[in-house]
């Protein structure tokens, strides 16, 4: 098995004063944690990075969605064009309270977990919840879909 100092090359130096007193194989300890920790920051999950909006979640004809929060109309998707990341996230809103609008379209009450642009579009999904439609109802920022 290769040491890291062979895989990394001489290009990383380390600091005598850091290292001043620990042995070869305590120094090579240390960069290893020091890689994993480097490396583990660089790949910080997106769903990290991910804001939960609560609101309307409205699907009002075929492939077209969006979520109406206190803050903004968010597109999610839009048939023909736009198409969030993470769609298939989005649970059959039937299987809890929503109301019924164009045969089997309409609208429920949602918390999605996503990430979304500054011009009113989500990015990505990556996960939701259905509420009871008493808890957008009660809320005072929230007007109901018509």
């Amino acid at each position: 098995m290769r040491c890291i100092s062979e895989l990394i090359g001489p290009q990383i130096a380390v600091d005598s004063r850091i290292t001043a007193g620990y042995s070869w194989v305590e120094r090579e300890a240390m960069m290893k944690k020091l890689l994993a920790i480097c490396f583990s920051c660089m790949l910080v999950p997106a769903a990290a990075l991910a804001e939960t909006r609560c609101g309307w979640l409205v699907n009002p004809t075929p492939r077209n969605w969006t979520l109406i929060d206190a803050q903004n109309e968010w597109l999610i998707m839009l048939q023909g064009g736009y198409e969030a990341k993470g769609m298939e996230k989005i649970k059959d809103m039937a299987e809890g309270e929503h109301v019924t609008i164009n045969y089997s379209h309409g609208y429920a009450c949602f918390c999605m977990n996503v990430s979304s642009d500054k011009d009113g579009s989500i990015k990505q999904i990556f996960s939701t919840r259905q509420l009871p439609l008493s808890k957008c109802r009660r809320d005072p920022a929230l007007s109901e879909p018509r």
